[in-house]
């Protein structure tokens, strides 16, 4: 316990180190009053020009402001392309693709995805299948009071078209497909209910300090701990295997019951939950009783438009249903670096989490992944080293093992709206010698796919 606080107090206090550099290089200097006032003063919020859409000077006005990410963030003054899942933070020149309306004071935004798989696993624990990886999110923001009230949906059909088995994915482990066994070798399908969620957020302080006070409340939801989920950052929102450092990272992106408070401060969030630590069982459709027994915090900071960087700690009561005598003390780090292109992007992450249980083993996860997008063409790549004390059971042994997967998209349509596109990866796993005889000699395996995105 005490080495983990000291590792996330020495990393806090780094980024805090670094507001001198953001104070001279990100902010600009004071200047000359216009010589005419402008006819409608910028939203202290959204740090855009809300004339045309405050005024609704016209649809094709609103238009283009929700074009250009004119909606309101939900947790603070900056632009909303900051937000990830949850409330976690992501670049704010990173992409944040959707369709945007406004009905009345309302700002909605929904987005999605489809993927068709068939993937083959290969070596003597692999295995074959066709299934279907999927996810619909919808937000909707409005005044409220003197701040901003905002909620969040995000439901998948996984239950029904990836099964309650999961899929195969060599070395990937956790959760469990009946209450009974373990999954090894295999990823679980996400729940129904991903999120339901309802923010509510108020400026406080000097408009220049770009200061607020939110709260955030979700059955189910996402605490305060690890970067955006995977399949919400564009490094990997792309890529169809779920990585194996999931469970190290951000495996509590669906947790039943969470309540988070927090405070924004121009590129810093500070933030804490009280979140249930047992990760969703195998009743895939229904909502889990809250039980609110573990607690998270995570600093922020976003040094420029092209970085996003975290570090965070959460102390995880009985998060695996089979060990339900076990606590988890996580700590993540992560750094996020998008690079805008001229006609696409380019962003890549670098995680790492660690695990101690209590009682049992420390195991740590190391993860690189990055996407690249130009035109239609997706080039995406992920590579993993991880420390696994859970491929033989517990008491089994830990073993270093690794991946590396490379894969790439065709977008064969491409509108305003949606792009479907044909793609394909390859993976080879990194098995030590002690279990090659279970595994083979660097396994290798493919996954053929199309993607739908809106």
């Amino acid at each position: 316990m005490k080495t983990h606080s000291t590792t996330v107090a020495v990393l806090a206090a780094f980024l805090l180190t670094a507001a001198p550099m953001y104070a001279q290089h990100e902010h600009h200097p004071p200047q000359a009053p216009p010589a005419q006032p402008p006819a409608e003063p910028q939203d202290e919020h959204s740090g855009h020009d809300m004339q045309g859409m405050e005024g609704m000077k016209g649809m094709e006005d609103m238009d283009h402001d929700m074009a250009g990410h004119g909606m309101h963030a939900m947790f603070g003054s900056y632009p909303m392309t900051r937000e990830a899942s949850g409330t976690s933070w992501q670049p704010d020149s990173a992409p944040h693709g959707g369709l945007h309306r406004m009905a009345g004071d309302w700002e909605l935004m929904t987005h999605g995805y489809l993927h068709v798989i068939h993937a083959d696993q290969d070596g003597p624990q692999g295995g074959k299948k066709s299934f279907s990886e999927n996810m619909w999110m919808g937000m909707a923001n409005h005044p409220l009071g003197s701040g901003r009230l905002g909620l969040r949906a995000m439901l998948s059909a996984e239950p029904w078209t990836v099964g309650r088995g999961g899929y195969p994915l060599l070395l990937q482990t956790g959760e469990t497909a009946n209450g009974i066994d373990p999954l090894i070798d295999r990823q679980h399908p996400h729940d129904l209910f991903m999120e339901l969620a309802a923010s509510w957020s108020v400026p406080i302080g000097n408009p220049k300090d770009e200061s607020s006070f939110f709260v955030y409340v979700g059955l189910p939801g996402e605490p305060a701990l690890g970067p955006p989920a995977f399949m919400h950052r564009f490094s990997g929102l792309e890529n169809p295997e779920a990585p194996l450092s999931h469970h190290w990272l951000d495996s509590t992106h669906i947790t039943f019951g969470v309540a988070t408070l927090g405070w924004v401060r121009g590129p810093f969030k500070l933030e804490g939950s009280v979140f249930t630590g047992r990760e969703p069982d195998q009743n895939r459709t229904n909502i889990e009783s809250p039980k609110m027994d573990s607690w998270s915090t995570r600093l922020s900071f976003n040094p420029t438009k092209n970085w996003s960087l975290q570090a965070s700690y959460g102390r995880l009561h009985s998060p695996e249903q089979l060990e339900p005598e076990v606590d988890t003390d996580r700590t993540t780090v992560s750094a996020i670096y998008n690079h805008p292109l001229a006609d696409g992007n380019w962003q890549t992450t670098l995680a790492w989490g660690r695990n101690v249980k209590d009682p049992g083993t420390t195991t740590n996860a190391w993860l690189l992944e990055s996407a690249a997008t130009f035109r239609r063409h997706t080039l995406f790549g992920r590579a993993e080293k991880q420390e696994n004390d859970e491929l033989f059971g517990h008491e089994g042994g830990v073993f270093n093992i690794g991946k590396l997967s490379l894969g790439y998209i065709y977008d064969v349509l491409s509108t305003d709206t949606y792009k479907l596109g044909l793609g394909g990866l390859g993976s080879v796993a990194f098995i030590p010698s002690e279990i090659e005889d279970v595994y083979g000699d660097r396994p290798v395996s493919w996954m053929g796919f199309l993607r739908v995105r809106v």
